[in-house]
């Protein structure tokens, strides 16, 4: 599953390194060179110009120091290098480097957004210890935002429930989601949105997993729960269509299992489907 390796240290400062792994963006898109997906080196983001101030530290990964960052304008490139998005380069790198990668865009956007103080205006710098942008005027702190959202495959007997999606980012069955109010808590945001959305009762509530999920900046929380009352009837401005899968149906294809969605799906497939 995507998620932060175990070689990886967060940090909030600079660390001397030669050549550091750069996880550059423009419009949410990183800079690799196309022939290996490899990052650029030093030697080009210097040339390509980055201002020190679009730049971020990420942390260590196998002790290479990692930085990320911006540019505010799409820079002329080089002969054999793209930007390429984060989803695209599923199964072309390796997971550590993807899940970092992931990581470097949400920071690299709340640098790019957070310049100034959405208070009052004034700039901001980096508070020191930790990663949060302070106001130099009226103090207001801003911290990376992170999106929590809800995910819970129902259970029914042997059968469970997905959901086709009007605007998913791929167009298979997948276990129901979505995005925490202010003031709900995980469990609170799980009724609702399966009343919502499909127009069912659930109980028996069972954490499954978590996951960072960059697109733009979403935690993860899987769960579990069990079928109580009520028929399917769709929200047909988020869902195209909802039904149950049983051992004796035709289950959505295997997918490698880079996000929790398909290990909560695995999780619960029956053999030989």
């Amino acid at each position: 599953m995507l998620q932060t390796p175990a070689s990886f240290t967060s940090s909030f400062v600079q660390h001397p390194d030669p050549e550091p792994l750069s996880f550059l963006f423009y419009r949410g898109q990183l800079l690799v060179r196309e022939e290996d997906i490899a990052l650029p080196d030093a030697a080009l983001v210097e040339r390509l110009g980055l201002p020190d101030r679009n730049l971020q530290p990420l942390g260590l990964l196998d002790e290479r120091y990692c930085r990320t960052g911006w540019f505010d304008a799409e820079p002329v490139l080089p002969a054999g290098y793209a930007w390429r998005g984060l989803r695209s380069l599923f199964g072309a790198v390796g997971e550590p480097l993807l899940a970092v990668a992931g990581r470097a865009a949400q920071i690299a956007e709340w640098a790019r957004t957070h310049r100034f103080c959405g208070a009052c205006g004034s700039g901001t710098v980096l508070a020191a210890g930790e990663r949060c942008f302070k106001c130099v005027n009226c103090g207001h702190m801003a911290y990376p935002r992170i999106s929590p959202a809800m995910m819970v495959l129902i259970r029914k007997g042997d059968s469970v429930l997905m959901a086709l999606h009007q605007a998913p980012a791929v167009q298979r069955f997948v276990p129901l989601a979505g995005f925490l109010e202010a003031g709900e808590s995980i469990e609170e945001a799980i009724h609702r949105e399966v009343f919502e959305e499909v127009g069912l009762r659930v109980h028996n509530l069972r954490y499954f997993a978590s996951q960072s999920w960059p697109f733009p900046h979403s935690l993860m929380l899987a769960f579990t729960a069990d079928y109580l009352d009520g028929e399917i009837r769709v929200d047909t401005s988020e869902i195209a269509e909802a039904r149950w899968f049983g051992p004796e149906d035709e289950w959505p294809e295997r997918v490698p299992q880079i996000s929790i969605s398909s290990m909560l799906v695995d999780a619960h497939r029956p053999p030989g489907r």
